[in-house]
């Protein structure tokens, strides 16, 4: 290996390479770069043929070469080399058009509800939080949205449009602000009979609407009572009272 005086610890390795000397362990124990026996005072010293195969695995490494891929392209020949670093080439690529569309998709995280629902149901969430709607009762509607457009897609917009065009009601927010306010009460509220039987006389003057203030089908109702049920009784219990 030559002269000591010519040898090198691993820290100036390391320097040399432009690594560090966790860097030179890994490469070690992954079997990139020979590991020189001890001298007498129990230091491995590198010969400068180490420090060039060190700078060769640096380079591979900083162009995106798996580590598993180095070993076989420091041993292969030119034209081989070409092949193996045109493969790595394409993967890359497909790794960066995977990458983009991943960042898309966190860019529309940062558009709130329209990331999980349709354009029209992040609409009429944006219309309940105009109205003074807490943030609570609005995400329980969300995920009742996320799951009927899963669940029953064309039932779940028939009952977007009724309740996009409740929503422009004056007596209808004023309702829904209420039956917000209701959602931690306890079941058994003296105040729930009152909040049903005006949720009972709204729905009977409006006809038109009434037929649709539930979702369309029975399975999308059974999806829904499920859904409220999960956070509010005193809105179930609402329910059946303005059903009574």
């Amino acid at each position: 290996m030559g002269d000591g005086r010519h040898l090198l610890t691993i820290g100036q390795l390391a320097r040399y390479a432009g690594v560090t000397i966790k860097a030179v362990r890994v490469y070690h124990d992954r079997g990139l770069l020979p590991e020189p026996p001890r001298d007498e005072s129990g230091y491995r010293r590198y010969a400068p043929e180490h420090a060039v195969r060190l700078v060769k695995i640096r380079t591979l490494a900083e162009a995106g070469v798996p580590l598993a891929r180095i070993g076989e392209l420091l041993g292969s020949g030119a034209e081989r080399l070409a092949a193996a670093i045109d493969e790595i080439d394409r993967e890359l690529r497909r790794r960066a058009v995977a990458i983009d569309r991943t960042r898309q998709r966190l860019a529309q995280l940062q558009g709130g509800d329209r990331l999980f629902v349709s354009a029209e149901a992040a609409g009429y969430l944006d219309r309940l939080r105009e109205i003074g709607v807490s943030e609570r009762t609005i995400l329980v509607e969300r995920d009742l949205w996320i799951l009927m457009r899963s669940a029953a897609p064309g039932p779940a917009a028939e009952w977007l449009t009724d309740k996009a065009a409740a929503v422009t009601d004056p007596e209808f927010c004023a309702l829904y602000l209420d039956y917000d306010a209701a959602f931690d009460w306890s079941p058994d509220d003296p105040r729930l009979p009152e909040l049903a039987e005006r949720t009972r006389r709204w729905f009977a003057a409006r006809p038109q609407r009434a037929t649709a203030a539930g979702p369309p089908d029975p399975a999308a109702a059974r999806l829904a009572a499920v859904t409220a049920a999960a956070y509010s009784p005193a809105w179930i219990r609402i329910a059946e009272l303005s059903a009574a």
